[in-house]
C-alpha cells in the first residue's frame, strides 16, 4: 500500500513538472549517478521555485469546530478532549498572569503562547510517555534519535521549533543526519509568521518549511496548527511510524503567533493590530475546540465560567506558593549541565565565590537557597 502510495505521488509531482523538463531516453540512456535519481533533459531550462502546487494544509475541523470527514475524526472520548480544551485554557490564562507578573517587575522575563495553543497541547497528546522531548537542539534531538535507534528502544524523539529556526544552519544539518541516519525523530515546526519579528516573506522565497522535506528525505506534511485535532492526528501517525520504520518525520504546523514574542518584544513595530485581532477573533485554536465541545453538548456557558475562575485562582495559589519558596542556590549555575564539572567551570565558579564574598552585601542573599 505504502508503495502504491508512493507511485501515485509520483505520477502527480511528475504531472505537474513541464514535459519538456522530462526526458524520453530509454532505460539504458537514463542517468547513472548515484547522488540523484533523474531523468535526461535535452533543453537547458532552471527548474522554477514555484514549479509545483502549494503543499496542502491538513485539517480535521473547519472554523466553526465541525470535523469535516467523520473517518478524520480521532474518536477521541470526552474526557480526552475535555482535558486537551482545559489544557490549552490553562496554558492561555498561565500566559496571562506571568506576562503581567513580568510587567510588575516580579519576574525578568517571559515568552507566551497566545494563539499557539493547538500546537503544543494537540502534538504532546500524541506522545507517549517514554518519548523524548527537545524543546529546541535540532542536531542533538538528532543523536538522541540516533542512540534510541541503535538501542531498539521503541521510542522516539520529538523536536520543536519556529520557522524561524528553520533558516538556522542546523536546522539542514539536522534535517540531513536524521534522513541519511534513519533517526526515529518527528521534526514539528510551528510557523507562526514571525518568527522573533521578521515576516516569513522575509524568511523565505520557497513554500515554507514543509517544502524542504522532500529535498532532505523527509517525509512531511503541512497541518492546520489552529485545529488540534489535525495537529494529533498527524503527530500520532508520524510517531507510530517514526519508531515502526526508523524514519524521519516533519511536521509543519501552520499558525499564528498573536502574543508579542516575547516581554522584550513589540510586535506593533511590524503588524497591524487589525491582523492581530482577526486571529484572535476569528481563527483561535481554543475557540474552535470551543466550538466542537458545544456541538457535542459536553461544555456550556457555565462550565466555562466555573473553569476560567477556578484555573485561574489554581495558577496565582501556585505563583504565589512559587514567590515564597528561596531561589535556587547559585552554584547550580555551573553543576546542571556536566556529569563532570570541566576545569574552566571550575574557575568559574571560584570567581564568582570570591566576588560574593567581597560584595555579597550588594546582593539579596538571603532570598537564595544556601
Amino acid at each position: 500500500m505504502a508503495a502504491l502510495r508512493a507511485l501515485r505521488w509520483r505520477r502527480r509531482l511528475l504531472g505537474l513538472v513541464p514535459r519538456r523538463l522530462l526526458g524520453t531516453g530509454s532505460p539504458e540512456e537514463r542517468p547513472q549517478f548515484p547522488g540523484a535519481s533523474a531523468e535526461f533533459a535535452e533543453r537547458l531550462e532552471f527548474i522554477q521555485p514555484q514549479v509545483l502546487a502549494g503543499i496542502p494544509v491538513y485539517r480535521v475541523m473547519d472554523r466553526q469546530g465541525q470535523v469535516i470527514r467523520d473517518s478524520e475524526d480521532p474518536q477521541l472520548p470526552k474526557e480526552k478532549v475535555l482535558k486537551l480544551y482545559k489544557t490549552m485554557t490553562l496554558l492561555n490564562t498561565m500566559d496571562r498572569i506571568l506576562y503581567e507578573s513580568q510587567r510588575q517587575g516580579r519576574i525578568s522575563f517571559y515568552m507566551t503562547n497566545y494563539g499557539e495553543e493547538g500546537t503544543h497541547v494537540g502534538s504532546a497528546a500524541a506522545l507517549d510517555d517514554a518519548d523524548l522531548v527537545f524543546g529546541q537542539y535540532r542536531e542533538a534531538a538528532v543523536g538522541a534519535a540516533y542512540a534510541i535507534k541503535r538501542a531498539d528502544a521503541s521510542r522516539a524523539v520529538v523536536c520543536y521549533f519556529g520557522e524561524g529556526a528553520a533558516s538556522e544552519g542546523d536546522a539542514h544539518a539536522g534535517f540531513n543526519f536524521a534522513a541519511t541516519l534513519e533517526c526515529p525523530i518527528v521534526f514539528f515546526c510551528r510557523n507562526n509568521g514571525y518568527a522573533i519579528s521578521t515576516p516569513t516573506s522575509e524568511q523565505y522565497r520557497g513554500d515554507g518549511i514543509a517544502a524542504r522535506g522532500p529535498g532532505y528525505g523527509l517525509l512531511s506534511i503541512r497541518v492546520d496548527g489552529n485545529d488540534v485535532f489535525a495537529v494529533y492526528n498527524a503527530t500520532r501517525e508520524a510517531r507510530r511510524r517514526a519508531v515502526a520504520e526508523n524514519q524521519p518525520f516533519l511536521i509543519e504546523a501552520m499558525t499564528y503567533r498573536i502574543g508579542h514574542h516575547s516581554t522584550s518584544d513589540d510586535s506593533s513595530a511590524y503588524r497591524s493590530v487589525d491582523e492581530v485581532n482577526y486571529w484572535d477573533k476569528q481563527d483561535h485554536p481554543i475557540s474552535r475546540l470551543r466550538h466542537y465541545l458545544g456541538h457535542r453538548g459536553w461544555w456550556d456557558e457555565q462550565q466555562e465560567r466555573d473553569w476560567r475562575k477556578s484555573s485561574r485562582k489554581m495558577v496565582l495559589e501556585a505563583f504565589e506558593q512559587a514567590e515564597r519558596e528561596p531561589k535556587p542556590p547559585p552554584r547550580l549555575l555551573f553543576s546542571d549541565v556536566y556529569l563532570e564539572m570541566p576545569p574552566r567551570l571550575r574557575r568559574q565558579r571560584q570567581e564568582l565565590q570570591r566576588h560574593l564574598e567581597t560584595y555579597g552585601e550588594h546582593y539579596p542573599l538571603q532570598q537564595f537557597q544556601k
